[in-house]
């Protein structure tokens, strides 16, 4: 069905080739996973399949693609459309019309399809990817994942032949992710669809493949073989595979259901190390909240709250770092610029224990509330994960946190002000937040552009921004456009600009969406560092690997009300839809990162 022949694309202005050699065919009715660290080509891959490369891209394609026995070098993407559907990283980019049946419906009609198999299509599409309720909301309305529900779904109704998905679960909470998935494996089973689809995070896609295509670097020759041959030589892996690496299980384990069947002697070995014991670099701390166990002399305690327009009082965190955050042996770079501190000092001012405070938030948005009595308290140094599935108002917590969204009702305080009612010169000083969609905050030409802008916007001195550019991303250069990059890189440097002001309280919107497992480290490293040096970090995230591994609290949401506000720990551990893998696969030990384990049995 889908057939590469020695295919090789160059782009202008690139020194070597995206990719090189790729050659592997994908028979009719198997569902075929990408696989490969950022930046290898696996877009690009995906893009010939549809023909947008290289009649959309540009660049020279050398070789031949073949879908259904048309060459994608002699049919524009509008004459495979009848037989290709795409859903490409950004859902946004491919929404035409205002309303979510509008959208759905709109692919069947461009292909001249009767009404009445248009409505019982749609009608399909809506129960079969949970959008019934939303049949009729406006698509600027809806979150991230609900945005990509629709785009998938926006090219499951013309029933094409060939599916061909960049992330289709990045934006997802598990459950959501988990019934695309099965809806995917339902076409590939009893419709005989072909899919091709590249996912960073292999925990949820790895054990419905047939077959994995591994790009190993760029420009490298891919690997082929099934699921189980490619990860025992992939660079990447999800945390069952390198937990069973780490174990030495041979064949190594695809599922939790695996790994449970073979971990009865690793957990005889761990049994005699508590977890929590002695917490590895990566492993999730007490909140800087928490209160100690033992009683100890305490100073007096800090007024409950700020006036409205004093920021948390200068600190030298180096000197006075926040009590149980963890911090690194020696700082790299990027720490060495925030030394410093980041929160200003007004005279006279009472020092606030919080870097933000929300009391009884309540936000509504048309006939839809958005959020409903919603209490949180952010310390300095704490890293608070808020979870919960799609639509369950974790952006907009963010939102108002930043200054974006006007509360209903209630209050929002960051670094003592309300964020709305402060300039934004003023409020980056206080509090940054790197959104869902990257380039929302890029819109310079180049990568230098952007950290010349971001420095004078945050009053830093030359060159502040690139270091930290340089620190998250090293390979990439002064001149390169934006909208080149990857959707990590592109996350890596809205980053970059964020930091540049130092904020003390920064927020990120599912920032591990196009990061693969190495990127996904180094942020980790880079977020464990700002919050050693006592910068406070609240995220939204699906990623429930993510949150083990650096959160010291999470908060559930879900119909916009907090249901649990606990350590990391407590929450994970007790839930079965955002429980870690190594969490799965080792109970009832509280083990949930594979570090944790690596530490206890060194």
């Amino acid at each position: 069905m889908i057939r590469f022949e020695e295919v090789s694309v160059h782009y202008e202005g690139a020194a070597e080739p995206t990719v090189r050699d790729v050659d592997f065919e994908v028979p009719e009715g198997e569902l075929a996973l990408l696989v490969g660290p950022s930046g290898v080509g696996k877009s690009t891959v995906l893009g010939a399949v549809s023909g947008l490369v290289p009649h959309f891209t540009g660049g020279t394609l050398r070789g031949r693609v073949t879908v259904a026995g048309r060459d994608t070098r002699t049919h524009k993407p509008r004459e495979l459309a009848d037989v290709v559907g795409t859903v490409g990283q950004d859902p946004l980019a491919h929404f035409v019309t205002d309303t979510v049946e509008d959208e759905l419906a709109y692919g069947m009609e461009s292909l001249g399809l009767a009404s009445a198999v248009m409505r019982r299509r749609v009608e399909e599409t809506l129960d079969l990817l949970g959008l019934a309720g939303l049949r009729d909301r406006p698509i600027a309305t809806l979150s991230g994942g609900q945005r990509q529900r629709v785009a998938i779904g926006s090219v499951l109704t013309p029933h094409p032949q060939v599916l061909v998905l960049d992330e289709p679960t990045s934006a997802l909470d598990p459950a959501a992710a988990e019934e695309v998935l099965a809806v995917l494996q339902r076409l590939v089973h009893d419709l005989g669809t072909t899919v091709l689809l590249a996912e960073h995070r292999l925990e949820r896609v790895i054990q419905y493949a047939d077959r994995v295509v591994l790009l190993p670097s760029p420009g490298a020759a891919p690997v082929l073989g099934t699921p189980s041959e490619a990860m025992a030589v992939s660079p990447v892996c999800p945390p069952v595979v390198e937990l069973g690496r780490l174990a030495g299980w041979s064949p190594l384990p695809l599922t939790v259901r695996d790994a449970r069947r073979r971990a009865g002697g690793l957990r005889e070995r761990l049994a005699a190390r508590p977890a929590g014991t002695a917490p590895a670099s990566g492993s999730t701390a007490a909140p800087p909240t928490s209160p100690s166990p033992d009683p100890a002399p305490a100073p007096a305690p800090a007024p409950e709250k700020a006036p409205a327009s004093a920021p948390a009082p200068e600190k030298d965190p180096e000197k006075d770092p926040a009590p149980g955050a963890r911090t690194a042996p020696a700082p790299s770079p990027l720490a060495r610029l925030f030394r410093r501190g980041a929160r200003g000092e007004v005279p006279g001012a009472a020092p606030s224990p919080h870097v933000a405070e929300v009391r009884a938030l309540a936000v509504r948005r048309g006939r839809v509330d958005a959020l409903r009595h919603i209490d949180l308290a952010v310390s300095p140094g704490e890293t608070v994960a808020l979870m919960g599935r799609n639509g369950a108002g974790k952006s907009t917590l963010l939102g108002s946190l930043v200054g974006l969204v006007v509360p209903t009702a209630g209050s929002v305080r960051v670094g003592g002000a309300v964020p709305h009612r402060v300039s934004p010169r003023e409020l980056v000083r206080r509090v940054g937040l790197v959104p869902q969609e990257p380039r929302d905050l890029l819109y310079a030409d180049t990568v230098a552009a952007e950290c010349a802008a971001a420095d004078r916007d945050a009053g830093a001195g030359p060159g502040t921004c690139r270091a930290l550019v340089s620190e998250l991303l090293p390979d990439i250069t002064d001149g390169t456009h934006p909208r080149d990059l990857s959707e990590g890189q592109r996350l890596a440097l809205a980053l970059a600009v964020v930091l540049t002001a130092r904020p003390p309280l920064l927020l990120l919107d599912e920032p591990t969406r196009g990061l693969d497992y190495a990127a996904k480290a180094r942020l980790v490293g880079v977020l464990r560092e700002l919050a050693g040096k006592g910068h406070a970090i609240v995220l939204a995230t699906h990623d429930v690997e993510l949150a083990a591994e650096i959160a010291h609290r999470v908060v559930l949401l879900a119909e916009g009300e907090v249901i649990a506000d606990g350590p990391t720990a407590e929450i994970v551990v007790s839930s079965p839809s955002f429980a870690p893998q190594v969490t799965k696969i080792l109970a009832p030990q509280p083990w949930l990162t594979v570090t944790e384990v690596r530490e206890a049995l060194a």
